[in-house]
């Protein structure tokens, strides 16, 4: 993972998109306050990436570059919650590409609001929303950040609806596996998640992400992944997406969230998908088949040149359906 292609022109070229396009009201967050991301992740975690930045700072100065770990407790090593900044960040973090700048704890606290604001308007009766929203979230579970991720936008918005009382599924069609939603929701029977995304044997994550993943405990069953072959198109991504539909189908959700990651496109700089600007469209219209109202949420997607396009397809495509 490179971490100089998550920047802020992905989600402004988006959003001009959507307002050239006029898909729909473009309207700010709501505050929701801590419970709800209290609801997914660890106290612990939550504390550790709000003074993180903070800590960096005073250990090695105001000008100091963003924090990025150094050593990792790997086998035979301990977990250190409460050591200083460095362990803690080696215990909370699982990778180098997600820095934490002054900015990061503001911005993921933000992308939550937003993911929230979007469930919200589904709670309310709307057929579909869209939170467009970085940094991204689909990579971080109760306890770890990585792969850009901090807090898990999808995840907290799902629960929220949970405790609405609604029973909702996840589908992750970003070309990375989802291993923090994937986690979060691996022991429960409650909440579906089914994932599309390069097979881990080569793709990032690695460790989470294989076939054979299928829930644990109560949660037996309710976990599907796709892992699919280098350079995947639309035949082989269409045909995984109609068994993963299937299982949602199966489970009788009352709403679908959608980690909408755009990074399937046959010229992402970091991904190695074939899908072309039209089959994002075909997306759109194959996930309305399920006539169910549905939440998308901004995941990934690398391609500055044709992210805006293929992200307001799949809008669209939904729309249109």
């Amino acid at each position: 993972m490179n971490p100089a292609v998550e920047v802020p022109a992905r989600a402004e070229r988006v959003r001009s998109e959507i307002e050239r396009r006029k898909i729909g009201p473009i309207l700010s967050p709501a505050e929701f306050g801590m419970e709800p991301i209290a609801r997914v992740h660890a106290a612990g975690f939550v504390r550790f990436l709000g003074e993180a930045s903070a800590l960096w700072r005073k250990r090695y100065g105001e000008d100091a570059p963003p924090a990025i770990p150094s050593a990792w407790p790997a086998r035979g090593l301990r977990d250190r919650f409460e050591g200083d900044v460095e362990s803690r960040l080696g215990t909370y973090a699982f990778d180098t590409a997600t820095p934490i700048a002054k900015g990061t704890w503001g911005a993921a606290l933000a992308a939550v609001n937003t993911a929230l604001s979007a469930a919200q308007a589904i709670k309310s009766g709307e057929r579909a929303a869209f939170a467009l929203a970085r940094p991204p979230g689909h990579h971080a579970s109760s306890d770890v950040f990585g792969g850009y991720c901090y807090l898990n936008n999808v995840a907290i918005a799902a629960q929220w609806l949970v405790d609405q009382g609604l029973k909702p599924a996840i589908l992750d069609v970003d070309y990375h596996h989802g291993n923090g939603t994937q986690s979060i929701f691996y022991r429960r029977p409650d909440v579906l998640f089914c994932s599309l995304h390069g097979d881990p044997s080569f793709a990032y994550p690695h460790f989470l992400g294989f076939a054979d993943e299928c829930g644990e405990a109560q949660g037996e069953g309710a976990n599907l992944n796709l892992p699919l072959a280098m350079y995947t198109d639309w035949r082989g991504y269409s045909n995984a997406l109609a068994l993963a539909l299937q299982k949602i189908r199966a489970f009788g959700p009352d709403v679908l969230l959608v980690s909408l990651g755009l990074d399937t496109f046959e010229a992402d700089p970091i991904s190695r998908f074939k899908l072309t600007k039209q089959d994002y469209l075909r997306m759109g219209e194959t996930i309305a088949g399920l006539k169910l109202p549905a939440l998308f949420s901004f995941e990934g997607g690398y391609n500055l040149d044709a992210l805006a396009e293929i992200t307001v397809n799949v809008l669209e495509g939904f729309e249109g359906a």
